[in-house]
């Protein structure tokens, strides 16, 4: 357990060393600084705006920011689909992969344009190269750089005052990708070439075997092996909390994740912007003290339920334990600990922290397979989940949740003192309240009647492969999933059919923009307010006090919500099989 508490410091101390100098660069390419970067890139971003027509002076009410959010991402998820619906007849395509079948291409172009890349599909047996980069990576970077935009206006809100004015979406649109997402993709990816992930437009290579064997009356010497632009998506999907893997197995394949260095790399690349994104609130809001009080609410909740997991999935399967099987982690054994569905050379520990890292954020991406996970290891990635994206979270999205939570504290706290509510300076009213309220609540509607429907209708049942808590689990995890914009799955469901493409992609639609639309009005009534200066009855948000009344207001929504179906899921498969042994 030592090795497995320093390999998570490890990660997290690396990344707050990284997340500092960059949440501060990214406060001076919001706030429009002339510095190296704009001197470097500025051009680029210029001309940009002539070629579109976007003047970049001009501001924009939340009402027309949202707008603009929403139609750009139509355009996207329209193009998407089209793509992959004609990706048959189109260039690139090596293999000649047929097009996409048209539920499953629905619900790829809404997990896409969504951050959620929840994929139905065989990446390496599916996609032809065009509908990869022109289509899937795209989207990466785009659905990326909206989930900070999304964030963006909420800060301005703090910060401003008297006003109508949150910034010009396709300003910040453009500053997201051109200034942070491509430089540290550009740098991420020659770092994982270089560690030896797949970069090319081959469409196969042979590899001839070290120990030839007979199948079926032949003598086979090689194997064939699906190569492709891997390190391009590879990249940003683990920056951009994306998750959507080249390969069907994900980063558990070889060429997406072909070392213990590249294994630690991508871990750290998942929480490096979302932790960042919190140190440049601090910069932006003027309250640097507030941000480290974000960050270790975040902290406070992650590294118990990070420990948690691993336990359980170094102890290994209670049921082997109890039979005399040995699966300690020693040096003589290939790794020690539930092995079931994990890589050798990753090993279960760091499998576990990838696992929660991943389900934090909303990356989804897995070096494992989630669906053998000890059940509560499983429940651990199903409760970050349903905390509601807030323990880092996703890329901006991930932090404007977080905000609202700590708007709703200080409503709490306020109504404990008696005194009218504060957050940094702003007062908190009905109406921000209510939107604060909702955009935390669709989430869990969203889930709790999305697993309903699929376990009380006969076309949700048929996909279920696992009877009893585990066919339970997979079924409520493939609603969170897409409802919290994360992607990953426990597998063992049939997903793609009509039924849970629908039932996912609207989960998924809805779970992105019903929640963050609140969001946007909230910082439209916000920024309207004058600013109160600090007095007696002002509820600081620095304290260990407020840290933990942030930390208890997200743990009672998530386990109130969500407690009776991990009660009936994860819960209940960790007790039966000890229960069964022991009578």
């Amino acid at each position: 357990m030592i090795s497995t508490t320093i390999l998570t410091a490890a990660v997290l101390l690396l990344t707050i060393f990284l997340a500092l100098p960059l949440g501060r660069y990214m406060h001076r390419v919001y706030s429009g600084d002339r510095f190296w970067a704009t001197r470097l890139l500025g051009p680029v971003e210029r001309g940009l705006y002539r070629v579109s027509g976007v003047s970049a002076g001009e501001e924009m009410g939340w009402k027309r920011y949202a707008i603009a959010l929403l139609i750009f991402n139509l355009i996207g998820g329209v193009f998407l689909y089209g793509l992959l619906l004609a990706q048959g007849a189109l260039p690139l395509n090596p293999l000649h992969f047929a097009g996409v079948q048209g539920g499953s291409a629905f619900n790829t172009a809404a997990s896409f344009i969504t951050n959620t890349n929840w994929q139905d599909y065989s990446g390496g047996s599916t996609m032809s190269y065009l509908s990869q980069m022109l289509g899937l990576t795209v989207q990466n970077f785009l659905s990326a750089a909206t989930g900070i935009t999304i964030v963006l206006p909420i800060i301005r809100a703090i910060v401003r005052h008297k006003t109508k004015d949150l910034g010009n979406f396709w300003v910040d649109m453009t500053r997201t990708v051109l200034y942070v997402l491509l430089p540290l993709s550009a740098l991420f990816a020659l770092i994982l070439m270089e560690q030896g992930v797949v970069q090319t437009l081959t469409g196969e290579v042979r590899a001839d075997l070290v120990a030839p064997f007979v199948s079926g009356g032949k003598t086979i010497l090689h194997q064939i092996m699906h190569v492709g632009p891997v390190a391009s998506q590879e990249a940003i999907m683990m920056l951009g909390n994306n998750g959507g893997g080249f390969f069907n197995m994900n980063d558990a394949h070889p060429f997406e994740n072909p070392t213990a260095l590249t294994n630690f790399l991508e871990t750290l690349a998942m929480i490096l912007i979302p932790s960042a994104l919190v140190f440049m609130f601090g910069h932006m809001a003027k309250s640097k003290r507030t941000a480290w009080a974000i960050l270790i609410s975040m902290l406070v909740l992650f590294i118990p339920l990070t420990l948690i997991s691993q336990h359980y999935e170094l102890a290994g399967n209670p049921v082997l334990t109890q039979l005399g099987v040995t699966q300690a982690n020693k040096v003589s054994l290939a790794g020690g600990g539930n092995m079931e569905g994990v890589e050798a050379r990753i090993g279960a520990d760091a499998s576990a922290l990838f696992a929660t890292v991943a389900t934090a954020t909303s990356t989804g991406a897995a070096n494992c397979a989630y669906d053998s996970f000890i059940p509560l290891a499983g429940g651990v990635n199903l409760f970050l989940m349903q905390l509601g994206e807030v323990v880092f979270g996703g890329v901006g999205s991930g932090l404007a949740t977080f905000l609202a939570f700590m708007i709703f504290a200080v409503f709490l706290g306020g109504l404990m003192v008696g005194r009218t509510p504060e957050f940094l300076g702003k007062k908190i009213e009905s109406f921000e309240i209510k939107m604060a309220s909702l955009s935390i609540l669709v989430m869990p509607l969203l889930v709790l009647i999305g697993t309903a429907l699929a376990v009380t209708t006969v076309a949700g049942r048929a996909g279920v492969f696992n009877p009893g808590a585990h066919g339970f689990s997979e079924v409520l995890y493939a609603v969170t999933s897409p409802a919290n914009n994360n992607g990953s799955a426990f597998g063992g469901l049939s997903s793609n059919t009509r039924f849970y493409n629908l039932l996912t992609g609207m989960c998924m639609l809805l779970g992105r923009y019903w929640t963050y639309l609140p969001l946007l009005a909230l910082a439209g009534a916000l920024v309207e307010k004058k600013k109160i200066p600090t007095g007696s009855g002002t509820l600081t948000t620095y304290t260990a006090i407020f840290i933990g009344l942030t930390v208890g207001v997200i743990l009672l929504v998530g386990a109130l919500n969500f407690f009776p179906a991990l009660a009936l899921g994860p819960i209940a498969e960790q007790l039966a099989p000890i229960s069964t042994l022991t009578h």
